[in-house]
């Protein structure tokens, strides 16, 4: 396989995944088949950025999206767009666009379509992952199943 064609794999899967905060250097890489500082050489030489840049800027385009059409916070949004920390959202969204994210809405805001409600914008995105979604165990069984499920005693019968 080409170098070209091994780094559009990572690049496609930055553009499918980007919402994932846990898309990293190595998981991008191993997507090209390359350690990741050959990664880190190869994507910067062929796209001009590197993956890290490149990422940033695709979340951030995707939270300029949600804060014109969408009613979420911005804090929401940010966890929604793969940012784990509010502050490095907001620095690089202002890096990017010159505005702050509450800046940007108050000036875009109503430029185009109608906002999206809050919970129909969480729930297309998939809601956030909280402490109790992760703990909460697999379903038990319905009551009376326990019975059923009870190995049979063959000693008993005749």
């Amino acid at each position: 396989m080409d170098k070209i064609r091994r780094l559009r794999l990572a690049k496609d899967a930055m553009d499918r995944d980007w919402a994932d905060p846990g898309l990293d250097l190595d998981v991008v890489a191993a997507h090209a088949g390359y350690s990741r500082y050959h990664f880190l050489r190869a994507f910067k030489e062929a796209y001009g950025e590197t993956p890290g840049q490149y990422l940033t800027h695709r979340r951030i385009e995707r939270a300029e999206e949600m804060l014109r059409s969408a009613n979420l916070t911005v804090t929401e949004i940010c966890t929604l767009v793969g940012f784990s920390s509010l502050g490095t959202f907001s620095a690089r969204f202002k890096a990017r666009t010159g505005l702050t994210p509450s800046e940007y809405r108050t000036r875009h805001v109503g430029r185009g379509a109608a906002l999206i409600p809050g919970c129909y914008a969480m729930l297309w995105a998939g809601g956030f992952n909280t402490a109790t979604s992760k703990k909460r165990p697999a379903p038990a069984p319905a009551y009376g199943d326990e019975r059923e499920q009870q190995p049979h005693d063959r000693r008993a019968e005749p």
